[in-house]
């Protein structure tokens, strides 16, 4: 077996999209990973394939990786359970409401299609949310995924390619032409990619990037309760605090009838233990816009690490320190989604082309004027 061109560090769906793409140029490419495929950050995620417009960057990268979801959604495995439900921002109160417009003029503006949902329309399109909600902007485009499945099935594609899957090793050290394994053995590599999550920076000192422990609970099965991916148009300023624990409404449904109850964010925990402190308050504010939500059976809770960065964008690309090490991490709570467009991009640096989106604001070397996370 010849030695690998490129080793990629991590077996969540980034590394495994970053695989993918790699073995797609013809490369070979060695796969390592401690644990599961699609554990870790995937397995916290909640599969949501969103078109974000929190800046113009996330909104390319987050459209482009959608659009390859599409794509891949007519051969991709059936337990990967890829549902184009759509997503539903919804606004609790005039306030919010205000902003419906211009997020809307924003997506369409863009070739994304956006409709605004009155209070009859949002009741029509959800009937379990409660009485007296403002309204809301419906993205149809917007789909979900299972995420551990769906790392598990782009790796399979991957080495259908030739690409090699080393399961139950742990890279300790980054090398100049490879990696170290925690039983000191080598695996060498033309190129590594540093694909490990909230781990990255054990490997790779001074990135910046911080572990953000998220809750999430799944309930027993409801069919049709809830039709589209319900997000509050409050998110994206409660859950993406990047000084204090958040929690914000976000519920999913999922193709077999269950409901994905999120989202909470928490900086500086330290262990995967469910606190039931800040799980409370998540459910609270989830049954705050859907009541009948306190009535129904939940049959697990569980937590994971996601990596977050100061401006909310992930680390793709080269590291300025090393000419062979490249970044595919710090994807926060976007990883499921930017997944594709990350091996997009990662491939085509190490092929030495342009892509279809700028590199350049995902790049490593950036520089960061967010004083909150140092």
């Amino acid at each position: 077996m010849p030695a690998p061109d490129v080793v990629v560090i991590g077996a969540g769906i980034v590394g495994a999209a970053c695989a993918l793409a790699l073995a797609q140029e013809g490369l070979h490419v060695t796969i390592i990973e401690p644990e599961t495929v699609g554990g870790g950050a995937t397995a916290a995620g909640m599969g949501h394939l969103v078109v974000m417009d929190d800046s113009e960057a996330q909104f390319a990268l987050t459209r482009y990786s959608v659009d390859l979801w599409r794509e891949l959604s007519h051969e991709i495995s059936p337990d990967a359970e890829y549902s184009p439900c759509g997503t539903i921002w919804v606004a609790a109160d005039e306030e919010e409401m205000s902003h419906v417009a211009a997020k809307r003029d924003f997506y369409i503006d863009r070739g994304v299609h956006a409709e605004v949902l009155d209070p009859q329309a949002l009741a029509e399109a959800e009937p379990h949310l409660r009485p007296g909600l403002a309204g809301g902007l419906l993205i149809p485009g917007d789909a979900v995924i299972y995420p551990p499945c769906a790392a598990r099935y782009l790796l399979e594609r991957a080495k259908k390619l030739n690409a090699r899957l080393q399961l139950g090793k742990r890279v300790v050290e980054i090398l100049s032409d490879g990696v170290k394994l925690e039983d000191s053995t080598q695996v060498s590599g033309g190129v590594v990619v540093n694909a490990a999550g909230s781990w990255a920076i054990g490997l790779t000192r001074g990135l910046a990037i911080r572990p953000r422990k998220g809750h999430l609970v799944i309930t027993d099965r409801y069919p049709n309760f809830v039709r589209h991916q319900l997000v509050e148009l409050g998110y994206l300023k409660s859950a993406h605090s990047l000084v204090t624990d958040s929690v914000a409404f976000n519920v999913q449904p999922r193709p077999t009838g269950q409901l994905l109850i999120g989202s909470s964010r928490q900086f500086g925990a330290e262990t995967r233990e469910i606190e039931f402190g800040i799980l409370g308050r998540m459910l609270s504010r989830a049954i705050e816009f859907i009541p009948q939500l306190g009535g129904i059976v939940a049959t697990r809770a569980w937590t994971g690490f996601r990596a977050a960065t100061p401006d909310k964008l992930p680390l793709i690309g080269p590291w300025p320190e090393s000419e062979r090490l490249y970044l595919a991490a710090g994807h926060e709570g976007l990883g499921i989604t930017t997944s594709l467009a990350t091996g997009a991009l990662v491939a085509d640096q190490v092929m030495g082309r342009q892509s279809r989106i700028s590199q350049v604001p995902y790049l490593p070397g950036r520089s960061f004027q967010c004083a909150e996370h140092n």
